[in-house]
């Protein structure tokens, strides 16, 4: 799809302002934020400021309508310039969580939970994985069953992004017969985050040290059946409709993150000196350099062909199996370039601080959240009929 000068014109500016934001706000304290564990809540508001936390949200909610080349150069930029996976995915986990209310979600239910969230002032999550089981998502146990004018939930979930401080958790629960199986008895409701009956415990990470991850328990918490999303049975359809959208964000983010450790490794082989030379000086050092910017080069054209698709309504399956072999290939990009920095850098790699360090730590999370590449060979293969 050729892009209008506006749309040009909307990219190179929402791209700049990220940029300066993410330099500014984000990278100078990120390890300082890894330290503890978590970054400020104020960061949301400063996001929110900027229209980041807004960007795909209708503006009868507060939001900013915004294709999906415009929120991925947001996510490149971000992830670009930031470094920290750890930021992006607890300051935009409102984008796996919101999603699901605002397709399903009574008009009353959205009202009174996505303009706060899009403000910076309450944070949103998403809960589907559970100790028991993660990809295998027709095998959760978390249930729900109706009680009145209530659901009364009990179950665990884990893994849980923004898990310790959401507001508002968007969570998957089997509902119908007690003892139901597979697909069909699956529902979606939404919990608040003060409810009595919910607990949560923090979960310490190889990566993203700075986005609290938690493990939630339901005991009989209620939630007013007024907040289930959708029809009572239909989670599955939703939960898989969802997945596509963090599927190109991540493919997005993981782009980003790739360039973050490219322009280290290049920033570092111009000024290090050893035996004479600068390191980009070494052919060898270049040719690593090369094949870094072949592999973005191929998921920036990859990421822009999709999201273009889903811009123009082309989401059928045969785009879903894309979706997913791009966020393979995308993730896969990432972990080479960051492997490919840290060696360039050397012990400096090595060390605490460096972009491509916490990159490289973070990208096997990439690689397994939202789908695990086996998971998304797997996928890819059934939706072009192999």
């Amino acid at each position: 799809m050729n892009l209008s000068s506006t749309d040009l014109d909307m990219l190179a500016d929402i791209t700049a302002s990220v940029r300066r934001f993410a330099q500014n706000d984000i990278a100078p304290h990120v390890s300082q934020w890894d330290d503890a564990g978590e970054f400020p809540r104020a960061l949301y508001h400063q996001a929110a400021e900027l229209g980041l936390l807004a960007l795909g949200y209708p503006e009868a909610l507060g939001g900013i309508p915004a294709s999906w080349r415009l929120r991925n150069a947001m996510t490149l930029a971000l992830c670009r310039h930031g470094g920290s996976g750890g930021v992006l995915a607890s300051l935009f986990s409102h984008n796996i969580g919101l999603p699901p209310v605002l397709a399903h979600g009574s008009t009353a239910l959205q009202q009174a939970v996505i303009p706060p969230v899009l403000r910076g002032g309450k944070i949103a999550a998403l809960a589907i994985t559970e100790p028991g089981g993660g990809s295998d998502v027709a095998a959760l146990r978390t249930t729900a069953r109706r009680d009145g004018a209530d659901y009364v939930i009990d179950g665990e979930k884990v893994f849980i992004t923004s898990g310790m401080r959401a507001d508002f958790i968007t969570v998957a629960v089997r509902t119908g017969e007690p003892g139901s199986k597979g697909a069909g008895g699956i529902s979606m409701i939404l919990v608040p985050g003060d409810s009595p009956g919910l607990s949560r415990t923090r979960l310490e990470k190889m990566g993203w040290w700075c986005s609290d991850t938690a493990q939630l328990r339901f005991d009989g918490v209620r939630v007013p059946a007024s907040h289930l999303l959708g029809e009572e049975g239909g989670g599955f359809k939703i939960i898989m409709g969802n997945f596509n959208g963090e599927r190109l964000a991540m493919s997005a983010a993981a782009l980003g993150f790739a360039q973050a450790c490219y322009d280290e490794a290049l920033d570092w082989a111009r000024q290090r000196k050893t035996f004479g030379s600068t390191l980009v000086d070494k052919q060898v050092i270049r040719h690593k350099l090369v094949d870094m910017q072949m592999r973005i080069a191929s998921t920036q054209a990859w990421v822009d062909a999709v999201a273009d698709r889903a811009d123009a309504g082309d989401q059928g399956p045969d785009w879903v199996a894309h979706v997913c072999m791009l966020k393979n290939h995308a993730t896969q990009t990432m972990q080479f370039c960051a492997d490919q920095a840290v060696q360039i850098l050397g012990g400096m790699g090595f060390m605490r601080g460096t972009k491509s360090e916490r990159i490289y730590r973070e990208v096997k999370v990439m690689m397994i959240g939202g789908g695990a590449e086996e998971i998304m060979k797997d996928l890819a293969a059934r939706q072009l009929g192999l």
